[in-house]
């Protein structure tokens, strides 16, 4: 189906909005490293624009973001439950590291126009 140019236009600007909405919630996981709050607002967005996402490389980055704070969460639950036997303060610093991990992973890929997960040929 061929479009008008201005369709085609706004094609693009609504993919441009939704990046930098993705590149937004990242930013917020980033920031949550040390206001703790964002991510609790980061993790709302990622449930509210999932929809417009939907059917383009972003939705990756929102399934691997919406991930990430949920298995963080998970291991900071188990972390948290840990530090009695003081096994959780490893369990707490991975968690961390692995956290910071993603965000970045999924930064530089949102930066490079690529999808958080590969196609098998």
């Amino acid at each position: 189906m061929n479009l008008p140019a201005e369709s085609n236009t706004a094609l693009l600007d609504a993919t441009d909005a939704d990046k930098q909405v993705t590149t937004i919630i990242y930013v917020l996981y980033a920031a949550s490293i040390l206001v703790g709050v964002t991510c609790l607002v980061a993790i709302v967005m990622n449930y509210v624009k999932k929809d417009e996402v939907a059917g383009t490389f972003l939705e990756s980055h929102f399934r691997w973001q919406i991930r990430t704070f949920w298995f963080a969460m998970l291991w900071s639950v188990i972390g948290v439950a840990l530090l009695f036997v003081f096994v959780g303060f490893f369990v707490l610093g991975a968690n961390f590291l692995w956290f910071i991990y993603r965000v970045v992973k999924g930064w530089i890929r949102l930066n490079e126009g690529k999808p958080m997960y590969e196609q098998a040929a």
